[in-house]
């Protein structure tokens, strides 16, 4: 999933969107040399595993969970990947224009 949401974070650079990732790799170096390696620039938080408290409150239980929430902190739509993912952030995003004007 990586190379979808490098380019769709490049693609949204300017439009009031962010990626956030949970990481549950037990260990913290190899999760950091990966991150790197892979070109991972958005913020990702490292949990240790399952139980860290990100996938706890969340109730996240099997990976990748992925949560598109609106503005207001909503969550709207869940587990959509590739072409979905994009439809959900861009259906979003005209949703805000549209309230701005």
């Amino acid at each position: 999933m990586i190379p979808h949401e490098k380019t769709l974070v490049e693609r949204l650079k300017n439009e009031p969107f962010a990626l956030i990732g949970i990481n549950t790799d037990k260990d913290k170096d190899f999760y950091h040399q990966k991150a790197k390696e892979l070109g991972v620039t958005w913020r990702s938080s490292w949990q240790g595993s399952t139980g860290g408290v990100l996938p706890r409150a969340w109730g996240i239980t099997s990976f990748p969970t992925i949560f598109v929430l609106d503005a207001k902190g909503v969550i709207r739509y869940t587990n959509v990947r590739g072409e979905k993912m994009d439809a959900a952030v861009n259906a979003l995003l005209a949703e805000l224009k549209t309230e701005k004007r």
